[in-house]
């Protein structure tokens, strides 16, 4: 293979081996957001739902909550997919193989976070399609939709890609996404609108990053969200330079993966 020549047969090594992890166990893992999804809807839809106001969007409480549900299981996945990709191979000691072949520090992301991205994405199209046996839901954007879907994708993957290199062993994989992404995903406007809290409780949720991509992202149904599809698209983009950024340093200076 020619130097600075890109290396398309070992990304597709490492992306059909991750993916191949995936469909081994594709029933499990497609059965689980279809039964969280609809118990999600029994609970939040059927449950709560009468009791919340969502007429400023003009849709009723169900369809309100399928772009906040898409989301908190695309970070879930996102890290979790990610993550262990990148951790399993630290762990047996097989990391050496694709540092050593001739792959840039590029090439080993894109098929790690590309596998990753694409497990996630394929679980929220699922919890889209069970919630469509719910609740009717429109897509005023459609491209845009997903545009979101990849981008917050593409993010949280490197993001988890991160999380997996930084881990030390299996439990500390689950420190994050459970003690910080998944409460800020709660507390970020995935079930209800920001708008709906008094003050100073507004106010302090706008320090949340995890508002505006789940405000974004609800833009590209309804057309409307908690805040500017600009500063969200922003936002998002400002999270994946910053995940950038952070494994630029990784390889640049080895942390955790030479050692």
């Amino acid at each position: 293979m020619t130097v600075g020549r890109f290396n398309r047969h070992g990304v597709w090594a490492i992306y059909a081996f991750e993916m191949h992890r995936f469909f081994r166990t594709i029933w499990t893992g497609l059965a689980t957001p279809v039964i969280t999804t609809s118990l999600y809807f029994v609970v939040f839809g059927s449950a709560i739902g009468s009791r919340m106001n969502t007429s400023d969007l003009g849709v009723p409480y169900g369809s309100f909550i399928v772009p906040g549900l898409m989301m908190l299981s695309l970070f879930n996945e996102c890290i979790f997919n990610a993550s262990f990709g990148i951790h399993m191979p630290r762990f047996t000691g097989t990391i050496y193989e694709p540092l050593s072949a001739p792959l840039s520090p590029f090439e080993i992301v894109l098929g790690y976070v590309g596998a990753a991205a694409t497990k996630a994405m394929a679980v929220s199209l699922v919890i889209l399609l069970t919630a469509n046996l719910f609740v009717e839901v429109q897509i005023l954007h459609p491209f845009w939709m997903v545009a979101f879907l990849v981008l917050i994708a593409a993010t949280f993957c490197l993001f988890g890609f991160i999380v997996g290199i930084w881990a030390k062993g299996f439990e500390q994989l689950q420190i994050i996404p459970m003690l910080v992404v998944t409460p800020l995903t709660f507390l970020g406007g995935a079930f209800y609108s920001i708008h709906m809290l008094p003050e100073p409780f507004k106010t302090a949720t706008l320090f949340n990053p995890i508002v505006y991509l789940i405000s974004g992202f609800r833009w590209t149904f309804y057309g409307k969200g908690d805040v500017s599809v600009g500063i969200s698209l922003a936002m998002t983009g400002l999270f994946l330079l910053v995940c950038l950024g952070v494994i630029w340093w990784i390889f640049r200076t080895g942390y955790r993966l030479k050692s």
